[in-house]
């Protein structure tokens, strides 16, 4: 009898294997916010490929470049000299310090609070919303969600949307969506219907203004100079 074939085994995800996913440098020079969304991207593929956090350590600072490279290096030297371990979990929570501080994520959280559609088109109100939202501190269920993109939205749109009792969030950001190129679509044949010709001139029977200051010129009564107290003989 035939045993159990053996499993292959499992290589391990190289350096080469990160590069594949073409993940970006890192150097320091950048916003706050794309400091967190270059991590959350690694962390992304991260754990798309079931990586290691020791291999996670290593891949992460081999993407640092620059001012961000220096920054590393001086970390780590610290962390030695106090023989504190240098460790994936370490390398994230000093990246976040130091790029992402927490000042930031409490101003984000604050934003989100307050954030309203105002001008902004539903699309780029909903964009705005989900990155804000990452930053809120109390659990997000999905009614609430819901709730809160609501009564945001500007108040034409709301009135169109609220009735309908949406609770995914998804489906509630495609009809607010659906209702915005709506009221746009009847706008626009409202401004190329053709418009009533402007009555011109005032009450029925008056003449317009233009009309009375264009009334023949009236000859002077004045006689013309020499002639004064002349009379035929």
């Amino acid at each position: 009898m035939f045993g159990p074939e053996p499993r292959p085994a499992v290589r391990e995800w190289s350096l080469e294997d990160f590069l594949k996913h073409h993940p970006a440098k890192f150097d320091g020079k950048t916003s706050p916010d794309t400091a967190d969304q270059w991590l959350k991207d690694l962390e992304r593929i991260y754990d798309a490929k079931m990586c290691p956090a020791e291999n996670r350590l290593v891949f992460s600072v081999y993407m640092l470049t620059g001012e961000a490279e220096h920054w590393w290096s001086n970390t780590k030297s610290i962390l030695e000299e106090r023989d504190e371990p240098v460790t994936w979990e370490t390398f994230r929570e000093r990246f976040l310090s130091e790029y992402f501080p927490d000042s930031i994520r409490y101003a984000k959280e604050v934003e989100f609070l307050q954030l309203t559609q105002g001008g902004k088109t539903v699309t780029n109100y909903a964009e705005r919303f989900k990155h804000l939202s990452r930053f809120y501190t109390l659990p997000l269920d999905e009614e609430w969600r819901c709730k809160k993109f609501e009564n945001g939205l500007r108040g034409d749109i709301r009135l169109m949307v609220a009735p309908l009792s949406i609770k995914d969030f998804a489906a509630l950001v495609e009809k607010a969506k659906v209702m915005e190129k709506m009221k746009r679509e009847v706008e626009g044949q409202r401004l190329q219907q053709p418009q009533p010709p402007q009555r011109i001139g005032g009450p029925s029977g008056s003449k317009p203004k233009h009309e009375e200051q264009r009334r023949p010129y009236d000859r002077p009564h004045h006689q013309p100079q020499g002639s004064r107290n002349f009379s035929p003989q």
